[in-house]
């Protein structure tokens, strides 16, 4: 994050954390997700964030989740289901015809 920052606002820069949420690390963004978007490091070193740095976290479920976490993010559910093995047979199908073109 700390790279990002120092490269500027000229484009976005998306970082995904994918895996379950533990209460003590979402716990510690909800700095970074607040209007002050700054990250406080255990070092006590403290990175104030651009507004072109985006974060998408995919998880399993909001369980360890505060409320304070909660309402600081947006929540996008999809249900198991809704995708499978035909999914991402589709997308391989795809993405292998538009990177041959």
């Amino acid at each position: 994050m700390k790279s990002y920052v120092r490269q500027g606002q000229e484009q976005f820069k998306w970082l995904i954390f994918d895996g379950p949420i533990d209460a003590i690390w979402i716990e510690d963004m909800n700095s970074v997700l607040d209007d002050s978007m700054l990250l406080c490091l255990g070092n006590g070193e403290r990175v104030k964030l651009n507004l072109s740095m985006r974060i998408i976290c995919e998880v399993s479920d909001m369980n360890a989740a505060s409320l304070a976490t909660v309402s600081r993010v947006g929540v996008i559910y999809v249900p198991e289901d809704a995708v499978g093995y035909i999914a991402y047979i589709k997308g391989f199908i795809i993405n292998s015809f538009v990177s041959d073109n």
